[in-house]
């Protein structure tokens, strides 16, 4: 089985080249911007800007790849309200191109979108939630699952809930290397207690993807973590592992926040259809913690 991975360079790409680097029977091709920055033999490796739809269509054609997993996306969901344009570019035309590539050469897609297709009037939701964006990161999400819905092509989305996780060389910090070392210098915090979240583990989120491409699966999937927190709840796990000091820690309110984007209030994910026709089985958030603890060797 071969996998085409985009965006091959960020944290989902890297944590799905370490499972299925070792795989019988599966060869991986990763693909990015710029330079290779994972532990892919440059062979494996193609430099690929998804949002030009001919060197999409040539990738694909001299790849020839079984299932595609679709991660290249622009995250930053302040800089998507700020810069619509380039996400629209990012997240929409590159969507379409990378559907047009899978209905050229028969490619089976797994595609990753977000919980922020959704209004955070209640949750955790299921599969078959009506979406309802609040920003304009969740709305070029949703646009993105429209033109997969609406393609001839075999697909499954595989929606998911703040990805956290660690690799080498990839500089973005997450809430539990934040709280731990913001607290260990002494810093107070003020952390948002009215947003709830199922936060996912990067290794989690990669078996998933892994678990729709080995399938062949085909349509909508939650695939997050099951614990139901706040980031206070998050923060408070993390001084509970650490033996931190919490006292440093206060509640906040999201409104006392200045942000570009609007945040829906209350997301998170109902991940039976997953447990039940994947045999998808999410680490807790404990268990989550323990596991960057030991990747950085605290």
């Amino acid at each position: 089985m071969k996998i085409l991975i985009t965006g091959v360079n960020g944290l989902l790409g890297q944590k799905l080249v370490a499972l299925l680097g070792d795989k019988e029977d599966v060869v991986v091709i990763g693909s990015g911007r710029g330079p290779n920055r994972t532990t892919l033999r440059e062979a494996n490796y193609v430099s690929l800007d998804v949002e030009n739809r001919e060197t999409v269509l040539a990738t694909f054609r001299e790849v020839s790849p079984d299932t595609v997993i679709h991660t290249a996306a622009m995250t930053q969901v302040d800089d998507c309200e700020l810069d619509q344009e380039a996400c629209n570019k990012a997240n929409i035309e590159a969507v379409r191109n990378v559907v047009t590539a899978c209905e050229a050469t028969g490619t089976h897609l797994v595609h990753l979108s977000t919980d922020f297709i959704f209004d955070g009037s209640h949750g955790p939701v299921t599969e078959n939630e009506e979406p309802k964006p609040v920003n304009y990161y969740g709305q070029s999400k949703l646009v993105a699952e429209e033109i997969i819905m609406q393609s001839s092509i075999n697909w499954a989305i595989a929606r998911t809930v703040l990805v956290y996780g660690v690799v080498q060389g990839l500089q973005r910090s997450n809430i539990i290397l934040w709280v731990k070392d913001s607290l260990e210098k002494g810093k107070s915090l003020q952390i948002v207690d009215d947003q709830w979240r199922t936060p996912t583990l990067a290794e989690d989120l990669a078996i998933g993807c892994w678990l729709l491409a080995s399938k062949k699966a085909t349509g909508v999937f939650n695939i997050s973590g099951e614990d139901f927190l706040t980031p206070y709840d998050m923060a408070m796990k993390v001084v509970d592992y650490f033996n931190l000091e919490g006292s440093l820690i206060g509640r906040a309110n999201s409104s006392t926040f200045s942000q570009p984007a609007k945040r829906p209030a209350k997301t998170g994910f109902i991940i039976d259809k997953a447990k039940t026709q994947l045999n998808y089985q999410p680490r807790s958030f404990n268990e989550g913690i323990a596991l960057i603890a030991k990747q950085i060797n605290l």
